[in-house]
């Protein structure tokens, strides 16, 4: 299943949050874009943040926020230094 703008919206939400202390959370203001106060609802819905407009991650939250931090971090680094990957060598039904 490929990320939905509903989702992407989500995991923008999550790169905000700084994992280095559990004691700062995020406010969402009412004047904030659409989609992003609708991310936010959804994340406190599926249980990921403490308030409807934020607040904190909870434990389930924290999680997804590393991942999504660390997906976001391998996708941006630089390739330089990473092997490639000859596509051409994969067999085709691998990717069916």
């Amino acid at each position: 299943m490929p990320y939905t703008p509903d989702l992407i919206h989500e995991l923008n939400t999550l790169v905000r949050f700084n994992l280095e202390t559990s004691q700062q959370g995020i406010k969402v203001h009412k004047n904030a874009d659409p989609e992003v106060i609708a991310a936010t609802r959804r994340l406190h819905d599926k249980g990921l943040l403490t308030l409807v407009d934020g607040g904190y991650l909870t434990g389930l939250g924290r999680d997804a926020a590393e991942h999504a931090q660390a997906t976001l971090t391998i996708l941006t680094s630089s390739t330089d230094a990473s092997p490639r990957l000859d596509i051409d060598a994969v067999a085709q039904k691998d990717f069916a």
